[in-house]
């Protein structure tokens, strides 16, 4: 029979052959390295037979399904020795997840990370019997009858969700019976390296009103080498979680007084201040406009923006004015529609470019709080540009331009996702097709790599997402270009075209770094703490070698100060060595070490954060070479 492969190529098989004999056939290299096969889009075991005329894919762990069906299977392994060891233990979920897996748990007795050890040895031995994954189909009745056997509640609420007539599977491994869709391994025995990382609270189904179980989190290779690898980039990151580094540098804190809302201490509201500054220069230069709009509007105001309606739950509402109705701005956008509308607008004013560095808060669930990364409280760095249909393309090409200067500054590589429309959109199929084509050309002229996130864009019109990449290789949604086709109709935003007559804008909403928190709690992560010398709260750090030099070190401190450096002069009673190690800690990039030789010449002797000593040196050239490292703002 003839089926088609990947590339569309047919290809002749035999009559009932499996994914793994067509594996086979296509290579040998092919067949080793598959774990799961794709039959018309479905994921599917290896030994799933294919029909004539089906387009069969070979997946494998380069692929991202590849590994989920590694790591799901792994999740099995797991529940699997949990039962051989607590068999009156409860199962409920126990998906892939991003770098691991885990699985929800109701143990009988208490349960805690100690027991982990004894559970990795159990998998280890599981593994090495090589047990086969059985997949059998089952009626909605004898699954009921098999989980009620094997007194099983939450896979049996579980299948209640299952819509009626919908195929059931059930996966066999050893003692364990499990409801799940799969694909999973057709050898376990591959899964050479993994490690049980730690075991946290988690309601069933998320709600508080439900069961606390114990979710046990993991992770799995198929190298040992990678799962070091791993294992050594999670405890990289925990010493640059930024909130760990944001309260021992002295950037932040979180108080138990206003949750999800940052406490900025003099230091970080310099690294913000810096963030902010360097965002006006480059916005200034793009000829945007500023603005400020209040924090707080009227009901009016978010009902015909549509967030009474549709995001009411997420802000923050109080009532004023004889009992009128206030909302506490969740983001910027409608005040500047309210600013757009206060004058009238030429075609000749645009584009027109409008910022605003906007404080908002939202009500994010307590659970969800995250240090700067998820907060209730945060400057947006958002900006609107109001532009006639024929701009959209260098608009786009514009913004796409200063996010290239920003994230260059950061050493920051990023990758661009273009979401098109949503099932649930609003307009005509023609403008969204017209404005996906404006955002895709601007692409391909810019000569921009990117990505097709079907049917993800926002109701009201298509996206270009950002996502950076930091020192660990870690990816964020930062940026973001959205065309707007939802809020100048709502608004009834107008032009005087050349004509004469009254047409619509078209509107970008865009930011660069998103939330301005979120970024910098990013750029503690990515930096370790260890600013480039433009960002760093404290960039000299200057210590005397006793208390006869001290004169000469304020001296010094003063003349740095004039120049704009931001200096502090260490005068502790103790030993410069214990200074010096202080500085590193503090993660200070210049040092300057004054004794008798720097007085009596008249110098400085200077050491690097990660260089080490550089020498004596005149202030005065010292003066002009941090000048330059700020202005250039070189990372080093």
């Amino acid at each position: 029979m003839e089926i088609l492969i990947k590339d569309g190529s047919k290809l002749q098989v035999a009559d009932n052959a499996s994914v793994l004999e067509i594996a086979k056939q296509i290579s040998e290299g092919l067949a080793r390295n598959a774990v799961a096969g794709k039959i018309n889009g479905q994921m599917c075991q290896l030994s799933q037979k294919v029909n004539a005329g089906d387009m069969v894919e070979i997946v494998t762990l380069k692929d991202p399904e590849g590994m989920e069906v590694f790591r799901h299977s792994s999740a099995h392994v797991m529940a699997l020795a949990v039962k051989r060891l607590y068999p009156d233990t409860k199962l409920s979920i126990g998906p892939a997840i991003k770098d691991g897996f885990y699985y929800d748990l109701d143990f009988a007795k208490p349960f805690g990370v100690d027991d982990l050890p004894k559970i990795e040895e159990e998998m280890s031995k599981i593994i090495k019997e090589k047990i086969p994954f059985e997949r059998i189909e089952v009626s909605r009745e004898e699954a009921e009858k098999i989980f009620t056997e094997l007194n099983e509640p939450y896979k049996l609420e579980l299948l209640q969700d299952i819509p009626a007539g919908e195929l059931i599977t059930i996966y066999k491994l050893g003692e364990l019976t499990d409801l799940c869709r799969g694909p999973h391994l057709e050898d376990i025995s591959i899964i050479k390296a993994f490690k049980l990382q730690n075991v946290t609270g988690a309601y069933w189904r998320g709600d508080e009103k439900n069961k606390m179980l114990s979710r046990v989190y993991g992770t799995s290779f198929p190298k040992k080498s990678e799962l070091d690898d791993y294992l050594a980039l999670i405890e990289e990151a925990k010493k640059r979680d930024h909130r760990k580094l944001g309260k021992e540098l002295g950037l932040f804190f979180i108080s138990e007084y206003a949750p999800g809302m940052p406490f900025y201490m003099p230091k970080g509201m310099v690294l913000k201040n810096e963030l902010i500054k360097y965002w006006r220069e480059i916005h200034k230069k793009a000829n945007y406009v500023e603005i400020e709009t209040p924090t707080s509007m009227s009901r009016e105001l978010w009902e015909v923006s549509g967030h009474w309606g549709h995001y009411k739950q997420n802000m923050y509402t109080f009532k004023a004015d004889e009992d009128k109705d206030y909302a506490v701005k969740p983001m910027n956008c409608p005040g500047c529609m309210i600013y757009y509308k206060e004058n009238m607008h030429s075609y000749k004013d645009f584009p027109l470019r409008v910022g605003e560095l906007g404080k908002v808060h939202r009500r994010e669930a307590s659970g969800t709080l995250h240090g700067l990364f998820r907060v209730r409280a945060f400057t947006q760095d958002d900006a609107h540009i109001f532009m006639l249909p024929s701009q959209i393309e260098s608009e786009i090409a514009n913004v796409l331009s200063l996010v290239e200067e920003a994230y260059k500054v950061f050493n920051l590589s990023y990758k661009l996702e273009l979401s098109t429309m949503p099932e649930d959109h609003i307009g005509d199929i023609e403008d969204w097709e017209k404005v996906e084509t404006s955002l895709k050309n601007a692409l391909h002229n810019l000569n921009k790599e990117y990505t097709i996130n079907e049917g993800d864009g926002a109701f009201y019109g298509p996206k270009i997402d950002i996502h950076i990449e930091d020192a660990l290789g870690r990816t964020w949604q930062c940026g973001t270009i959205q065309l707007d086709m939802q809020l100048p109709k709502r608004f009834e935003l107008t032009y005087i075209d050349a004509d004469g007559s009254k047409k619509e804008p078209v509107m970008i909403h865009r930011v660069i770094y998103g939330s301005i928190d979120r970024f910098l709690g990013i750029m503690i992560e990515n930096f370790a703490g260890a600013f480039p010398l433009w960002l760093a709260p404290v960039q000299v750090k200057i210590m005397n070698i006793t208390d006869k030099h001290a004169d000469y070190a304020r001296n010094v401190k003063e003349q740095l100060e004039k120049a704009g450096i931001r200096a502090e002069f260490d005068d502790r009673n103790e030993k410069v060595g214990y200074k010096i190690r202080e500085a590193q800690l503090e993660k200070v990039p210049y040092m300057l070490v004054l004794g008798d030789d720097e007085m009596a010449e008249n110098k400085i002797a200077v050491r690097h954060r990660k260089l080490g000593d550089l020498g004596k040196m005149d202030l005065a050239d010292f003066i002009a070479n941090l000048k330059n490292e700020i202005e250039t703002k070189e990372i080093k």
